[in-house]
């Protein structure tokens, strides 16, 4: 991934972080977006040895066209989009509001959508791109009382497949990474620590995504890898 331009969405989160620092190793020139001032100056203080002159840092609201295309075209080349961007919500489905259920799918998969949208015509111009999205274990196994996130997830892997259809020959590959319960702060607190030793470390989960993004990953594409740890 050396001197690769690499847009990497929800960079700035838990396993976001886990994936910057793995992109940073292999060399890869890094843009981040982020939605708010304190979200940046919350992993500029937890990551003060990332801040180096491989990483740029834009502002932009990922749910809205105008500033994902704004985003992406702000880049010199887009040879790898690594989107992590998402968020998680139970409630029974007849308690579940309309609100809740409009928002995880924006979330989860209209972010894809248009990331993709406008990612995909920058890389054919160089005939080269790498395109890695998140699924979920639960999108291929279900439970209950997650059937708005389970429906995004599971479009999200549906939808990253059908890219693989749209760019074969392109030299453009897309993939996902299917992850059981990651060990993050996030998750952590909201989850709590029981049985953690079981969760999958977000460094494993970055180091296969950094692999699907690079050069050796050319005859990969429209795959579901698992990585669920030992639970």
């Amino acid at each position: 991934m050396q001197n690769k331009h690499v847009l990497i969405c929800g960079g700035t989160g838990g396993l976001g972080t886990a994936v910057t620092r793995a992109a940073l190793r292999e060399r890869a020139l890094i843009t981040i977006p982020y939605i708010t001032d304190a979200n940046l100056e919350q992993f500029r203080k937890d990551n003060p040895n990332e801040m180096n002159s491989q990483i740029r840092f834009v502002k932009a609201d990922l749910m809205k066209e105008n500033e994902v295309q704004k985003l992406v075209n702000g880049m010199p080349r887009i040879d790898v989009l690594i989107q992590l961007v998402g968020g998680f919500a139970m409630g029974d489905t007849s308690h579940f509001s309309l609100k809740d259920w409009e928002w995880q799918i924006s979330l989860n998969l209209t972010t894809t959508f248009l990331l993709c949208k406008h990612s995909l015509p920058r890389m054919r111009e160089h005939n080269y791109g790498r395109i890695i999205t998140i699924g979920s274990r639960v999108a291929i196994a279900p439970a209950g009382k997650m059937g708005a996130y389970i429906a995004a997830k599971s479009a999200v892997l549906a939808f990253t497949k059908s890219l693989a259809e749209e760019t074969k020959g392109t030299g453009i590959t897309a993939n996902s990474v299917v992850p059981g319960t990651i060990d993050t702060q996030a998750n952590r607190k909201t989850m709590g620590t029981s049985g953690i030793d079981k969760w999958v470390k977000p460094e494993s989960v970055a180091e296969l995504i950094c692999f699907l993004a690079s050069e050796q990953a050319a005859e990969i594409s429209g795959a579901d890898i698992p990585i669920y740890g030992d639970s």
